[in-house]
């Protein structure tokens, strides 16, 4: 029995495994091979893309990992004896099962009081941005993800474990091609990371109307869309002012000018800039976006701004874009931020709760999230921590509580 249970079913909509070396290898055409590598360097082993080695996660094999929540406390309450991060991290733990498999991952979930999940990857976050100049490579290298998880994470496990694809749109045919695949084979959510879609000439906002088959099918499907932090290409932009050329990096030495930008979540908030202003979300309104480890602390300032852009010219707008944002978008608060301001300006049925389980950012007992939502109304509370992702997933009977 979990040390501690609901009387309701809890969704965690923002779990994570981490990818074996085998996850963007194995299924990589021939053509491909070599695009994405390990190797040894004194003694650590560290992944290579198209010939660069990454510092993005520095142990990209995930056999030693982080403490679950590790850093829980310095997100809530900041680094008053201003420790590296090294020092508040400690020492890393040997990856257990859990972390590797849907089996062992369900039983897990069973100790915690866990129903149902979403399952996000880890490491392939890094994949898109150092593909950005070869859209093919780059659907080639998600759709060996993508087929690696149908063996090790299936996209509906025992109807509790939600495992999540990567959509990369930069070439429409194969993202389309790449949705059918994977909704083919059970796939209820998808995964697009909050940066331009990079294409033979270059970027552009994939809400676009050239985007329009993609986003077709998407709502005619009826499969939700999980829009997560990732690596957005965004330092390329700190880099300008920095003078510097560094990779984006999860747990490097911080430039304080590059957090300080960070920490504004500029990625996101022209992400769900374009899909307003660029009207994939007025040409598709009955979209269902949720939006994953973005926090939400920006949520009331962009839909003022873009309210205010509205009014000055309202005749270009088929209607105010704080009301679009509240029909498709479902926000995810971080741990450490209050959420009852959310819930006010959006309505409880737009919020979900994450615990980034089983990052050193998340909790490392998720179920302690209902305690930041004490003095809601009751129904409130069950539609955050579960109600809500059930709904969007079409989960009509709650697994037993």
């Amino acid at each position: 029995m979990p040390s501690r249970s609901l009387p309701f079913p809890v969704f965690d909509a923002d779990n994570h495994l981490y990818e074996t070396t085998e996850a963007m290898t194995k299924y990589l055409p021939e053509a491909q091979r070599g695009a994405i590598d390990y190797i040894d360097v004194n003694g650590r082993t560290k992944i290579v893309v198209r010939g660069q080695i990454s510092d993005y996660i520095p142990n990209p094999t995930f056999d030693r990992v982080g403490r679950p929540g590790a850093l829980a406390e310095y997100f809530q309450h900041g680094n008053p004896d201003g420790k590296s991060q090294r020092e508040m991290i400690g020492r890393g733990i040997d990856c257990p099962p859990a972390f590797r498999n849907a089996k062992d991952r369900l039983a897990l979930m069973d100790e915690q009081g866990i129903q149902y999940a979403i399952m996000l990857p880890t490491l392939a976050s890094l994949l898109e941005e150092r593909m950005r100049d070869d859209p093919d490579l780059a659907a080639d290298a998600v759709h060996a993800l993508n087929r690696w998880m149908v063996d090790e994470w299936p996209f509906a496990y025992e109807g509790r474990i939600f495992s999540v694809p990567i959509i990369t749109p930069g070439l429409l045919d194969r993202a389309i091609e790449e949705l059918d695949f994977v909704l083919e084979h059970g796939a209820r959510t998808i995964l697009m990371r909050p940066a331009p879609a990079w294409g033979y000439q270059g970027p552009r906002s994939f809400a676009l109307p050239e985007f329009d088959p993609y986003w077709e099918r998407v709502q005619e499907s009826g499969v939700l869309v999980i829009i997560h932090a990732s690596d957005t290409g965004y330092t390329r932009y700190a880099n300008e002012w920095e003078g510097g050329r560094q990779e984006m990096t999860a747990f490097g030495k911080p430039r304080l000018f590059s957090a300080a930008v960070g920490s504004r979540h500029r990625d996101i908030e022209d992400a769900v800039t374009a899909m307003i202003t660029h009207g994939a979300c007025w040409r598709f309104p009955d979209l269902k976006i949720a939006l994953i480890e973005n926090g939400a602390g920006w949520v009331p300032n962009l839909l003022r701004h873009l309210d205010r852009a509205y009014m000055q010219m309202p005749q270009e707008y088929p209607e105010k874009p704080s009301d679009t944002f509240k029909r498709n978008f479902y926000m995810h608060p971080f741990h450490e931020e209050d959420p009852r301001e959310l819930v006010e300006l959006l309505g409880a049925d737009h919020i979900i709760f994450g615990s980034d389980f089983p990052h050193v950012e998340g909790l490392a007992d998720p179920i302690t999230y209902v305690d930041e939502l004490e003095g809601l109304p009751q129904e409130d509370i069950e539609k955050i921590m579960g109600g809500n992702m059930m709904r969007l997933l079409g989960i009509e009977a709650p697994a037993t509580v």
